[in-house]
């Protein structure tokens, strides 16, 4: 190479931007260009004939000898002629990245590797303030999604209020129209038996007939207890509906309570009827709200009474065991239609076959939100003409 050729060459390496550093087969430096040495924050005497080892972090550090080693050995290159990214140790001991590529060139019967260095710190910057405002738009990506998430469920649940508030308005008026029918169909019968017994009373006291007399009386209390039942249930519902029914659960006694209905309904028993009650188990006390219970037992026997014909029995039963009580009231009167039961328990509902039997549609719907009112079950099982069970269960 001539003298002109050198010294270009130096050149080239002297004003490279691009740090270039030079070693032995051993790992010791034997020249850093300029740009290196600022990369390093080095002075050239402080390196030149040391180990390059110098300008490593660890692990590479301690192992930097062994990686020239086995490639002596095996001729395995790692990265000479492919380049990697690496960090380098600046005098200071702060690191940094740089990308780097090695080659091996053989000069005076020796190996010597050659090293260039390109810091990448910029770089690396730029990359974290990339990866940093990506990660902070996902952050509101996710925050407005989250935002928007929950004004399509507030969205929603606003929908599904009105939907449920028109849902209620059309049952409300479905109920007031039912309410109008029934009312109008309930209130006339007895209002005309009490007109029409009260003009025949008149009638017979012109002429002295007590036992007519009698007769028609019986007939107007009839009508005004047929009356007073029908107002007691729609002010049962009333209060149902506005939520006015408090529960008051204690211990009660179930077999005398058992009785004292027992008693009460059999004076209004048809011809023949009888109630039977009994009792199964040691215990006699159970923990329940002693009107709302009663109230609805007596709905059920009513209609037992009433759904029945005379010369029958009406079953009436309570069990208190380890987990439950259960009350059972049945009847063998008509039944109820299978494809009636499903609607049973709903306001204003009577089965298809009452015909002119007297009643609101309201009795089984109050009993059932009595019962869950105290945290019972009920439950309905009936054939035609086969009588009907009604089962409720209160857990311990």
């Amino acid at each position: 190479m001539s003298l002109e050729s050198t010294k270009l060459l130096e050149a080239m390496i002297e004003t490279a931007i691009d740090g270039i550093i030079t070693i032995d087969s051993r790992g010791i430096i034997e020249s850093m260009n300029p740009a290196a040495l600022v990369l390093f924050e080095y002075e050239l005497d402080e390196v030149i004939g040391r180990n390059i080892s110098m300008l490593m972090p660890e692990p590479d550090r301690s192992r930097h000898d062994g990686y020239i080693s086995n490639y002596q050995e095996t001729g395995h290159k790692k990265i000479i002629g492919i380049g990697r990214e690496v960090r380098g140790r600046k005098k200071n001991g702060e690191t940094f990245p740089f990308r780097l590529a090695v080659s091996e060139v053989f000069y005076n019967n020796k190996s010597v590797f050659t090293g260039f260095i390109h810091d990448l710190t910029k770089e690396k910057l730029a990359e974290d303030r990339l990866l940093n405002h990506t990660l902070e738009l996902e952050e509101i990506v996710r925050k407005r999604t989250k935002d928007l998430i929950k004004l399509v469920s507030e969205l929603e649940q606003a929908k599904a209020e009105v939907s449920n508030s028109l849902e209620k308005e059309r049952e409300l008026n479905q109920l007031k129209s039912r309410f109008v029918s029934m009312a109008s169909h309930e209130f006339r019968t007895p209002l005309s038996s009490v007109q029409l017994s009260a003009s025949l009373i008149n009638k017979y006291l012109e002429k002295p007939d007590v036992d007519a007399v009698v007769k028609h009386t019986g007939r107007i209390k009839n009508a005004v207890q047929l009356l007073n039942g029908i107002l007691n249930d729609f002010l049962s519902l009333e209060k149902l509906e506005t939520g006015l029914v408090a529960v008051n659960k204690e211990k009660i006694n179930i077999v005398h309570l058992g009785e004292e209905i027992s008693e009460e309904m059999q004076m209004i028993c048809k011809k023949n009827q009888l109630i039977v009650y009994q009792h199964t188990g040691i215990e006699a006390e159970f923990e329940l709200d002693a009107h709302l219970l009663k109230s609805s037992v007596i709905n059920l026997i009513s209609n037992a009474i009433k759904y029945s014909g005379e010369d029958t029995f009406i079953e009436f039963s309570t069990e208190i065991n380890d987990i439950e009580c259960i009350i059972c009231v049945k009847d063998n009167g008509i039944g109820i239609p299978e494809e009636d039961q499903k609607n049973l328990f709903e306001p204003f509902f009577r089965a298809h076959n009452t015909g002119n039997i007297p009643g609101t549609g309201l009795g089984l719907n109050i009993v059932k939100r009595y019962i869950n009112l105290m945290g019972g079950h009920m439950e309905c099982q009936s054939a035609m003409t086969q009588g009907t069970v009604f089962k409720i269960t209160f857990k311990k």
